[in-house]
């Protein structure tokens, strides 16, 4: 898995969207056994926080050090650097296996090992994403269109592409289930609509390359159509389930 996050790491946890609780409800109904759960690609541990309300124990992975750094504490839940396709995680371990918004940079083949091995018999997989955020101003949305594919479009890796496909692209070699889709609602102001795009990868990248932030780009449009105001935002979020075949 690319380590694309790891230099905005606090960004990441100040100003990425937080998923809705009917995902996780969704998720859970289908899961009757709840003794351990895996968040793969934790990040920050948004989604194992939430877990560890439903779990005895969750585990959260990630090969990032920084993001980890960030992740959010619970006594139920342990954090490890580690990738997806090499756990370090007991045989027959898991109930449930996550991965939010970072299926598309796995080695897919290798991670369906790893999760068959490490998943109980019958054990669920849950994999989502949340595509770009949409809001009721016609012009910000061009703007961002804009900002998306003009300015840091090149700095995108590759797997990108998923995420505009939304995963049907990817093999998901798991027993499925019905999918969902969801939206995660908020309202932002100004400052945080440009905190996260601060957070994409394809941003760093560009200021890695050319020693500036492109979101001076468009600051000062952002900040004349908003002014003052929040503006809700709409993300549509793409949910995937599959039982997986233990090994």
């Amino acid at each position: 898995m690319s380590d694309l996050f790891s230099a905005q790491a606090d960004a990441y946890k100040k100003y990425r969207p937080v998923y809705p609780q009917v995902l996780y409800d969704y998720i859970l109904s289908f899961v009757p056994v709840r003794e351990a759960a895996l968040d793969v690609a934790t990040g920050n541990g948004q989604a194992a926080v939430v877990l560890a309300d439903y779990f005895k124990n969750v585990v959260g992975i990630d090969s990032s050090a920084a993001q980890l750094t960030n992740a959010v504490q619970r006594e139920n839940i342990e954090y490890r650097q580690a990738a997806a396709e090499q756990t370090f995680s007991k045989p027959h371990a898991f109930d449930l296996i996550t991965v939010a918004q970072a299926y598309h940079w796995l080695q897919h083949e290798a991670f369906a090992k790893e999760a068959a091995r490490i998943a109980k018999p019958d054990a669920l997989i849950a994999v989502w994403m949340y595509d770009r955020f949409k809001t009721s101003n016609t012009a910000l949305d061009s703007l961002m269109d804009h900002f998306y594919r003009n300015i840091v479009g090149p700095y995108w890796d590759a797997a990108r592409t998923h995420i505009d496909n939304h995963y049907d692209d990817l093999p998901f070699p798991y027993k499925p289930l019905p999918p969902r889709t969801f939206f995660i609602e908020t309202k932002w102001n100004s400052q945080q609509l440009l905190g996260y795009l601060s957070s994409w990868s394809a941003v760093q990248t560009y200021i890695n390359k050319n020693g500036s932030s492109p979101l001076a780009l468009i600051a000062n449009d952002v900040n004349n159509l908003l002014g003052d105001l929040d503006i809700a935002v709409r993300f549509p979020l793409f949910l995937r389930l599959g039982h997986i075949h233990a090994l």
